[in-house]
């Protein structure tokens, strides 16, 4: 770790109001006083609210900087069975899943013959790239997913687990769960999910979710998944427009605190979402069926998406231990809905 970075972890994690001389600092990062105030300086360039004080001492006044010094901070001390991992935070760029594929391009192998992560797997496995701007964000099916820069995060995880991934439906299900436990640990909210991929609170869409693969050709396993989170923590009324504004929120249309940092929650949703892939599927599919808001409720099923065609209307009656969503038609049979496979579009969502 940098001793900028070591300095942004001791000053976070210290007493609020508490003040640390540069000697303190220098002794506690095992550097002279003078590469104390280099980094300092450093970081306040980079926006952190830094203040010194007369006898030579530094405090950390609240600051909502996202770097990747702040994010690395957050993420390790909140996940240390993470630590280690490539963080990466950008100021603006195409799409944070667009940057993660290029990444695992251009590694190489992430596996040997016998399956075991290489060098670059290792590298690459539990990454996490965060953006504050994207310029070519997108949701499922290519639609445009819109992420102005101030009022939200994007944030893409990068999961390569031992043998691949295996079960690869799940992986949005259970990074929906992920969502919604840092939202609640962090804002005291309690968000739900509409099948598959979105996060709602008051009846509007605070976050999306987009997961995609990396397939081997030569042994056709998949072998990382690439999971993108885009959260909204301001309504943005102007940056959506349209009718996207009458269903996008964000979390501070209900939450009333302000003291969590853009970084805080990026790590936190990050550290759960590759806390959840190693959980039990069955208690975490529960856990999703109890998020869960429409399970009950008349739906259209669109079975081809974006389309008009095949449209029919369905009660939504369960989700299987494969995250599908089991619907009955007005007959009485039953069918169940893959993940991919079909949108679900109703009024009574909102």
């Amino acid at each position: 770790m940098s001793t900028k970075s070591t300095i942004l972890q001791i000053l976070t994690s210290s007493k609020e109001g508490a003040v640390l001389s540069g000697e303190e600092l220098a002794s506690l990062c095992g550097v002279s006083r003078a590469a104390v105030w280099k980094a300092i300086n450093s970081l306040r360039e980079e926006g952190y609210n830094i203040n010194g004080t007369t006898n030579g001492g530094y405090v950390l006044a609240s600051s909502d900087v996202l770097t990747t010094e702040a994010l690395a901070t957050a993420f390790n001390g909140s996940f240390p069975q993470f630590a280690g991992a490539r963080i990466e935070v950008f100021k603006e760029i195409d799409s944070t899943n667009i940057q993660a594929k290029r990444w695992l391009s251009e590694c190489g192998s992430l596996r040997t013959a016998d399956g075991q992560l290489t060098s670059a797997g290792k590298t690459y496995n539990n990454a996490v790239i965060v953006a504050e701007k994207q310029t070519a964000g997108r949701g499922r099916s290519g639609r445009t997913f819109v992420s102005p820069a101030k009022t939200g995060i994007y944030l893409t995880v990068i999961y390569a687990p031992k043998g691949g991934i295996t079960d690869p439906a799940k992986i949005t299900a259970f990074s929906a769960v992920a969502v919604c436990r840092a939202i609640k640990k962090l804002y005291g909210i309690q968000p739900s999910i509409k099948w598959i991929n979105d996060i709602f609170y008051n009846g509007k869409k605070i976050c999306g979710i987009l997961t995609e693969g990396t397939t081997n050709f030569e042994t056709g396993i998949i072998e990382a998944a690439v999971i993108g989170i885009g959260v909204n923590i301001e309504e943005n009324a102007e940056a959506f427009g349209g009718e996207l504004s009458k269903v996008a929120g964000g979390i501070f249309d209900a939450a009333t605190t302000r003291s969590v940092t853009r970084a805080q929650l990026a790590a936190q949703i990050a550290g759960e979402t590759l806390q959840v892939l190693g959980e039990p599927a069955t208690s975490v599919i529960e856990e999703y069926k109890a998020l869960s808001f429409i399970i009950g409720r008349e739906v259209e099923v669109h079975t081809l998406i974006d389309s008009t065609q095949g449209i029919y209307k369905a009660t939504a009656v369960d989700i299987d231990q494969n995250a599908a969503l089991v619907v009955q038609l007005p007959d009485g049979t039953k069918k169940t809905l893959i993940s991919g496979e079909v949108s679900l579009k109703s009024e009574s969502f909102v």
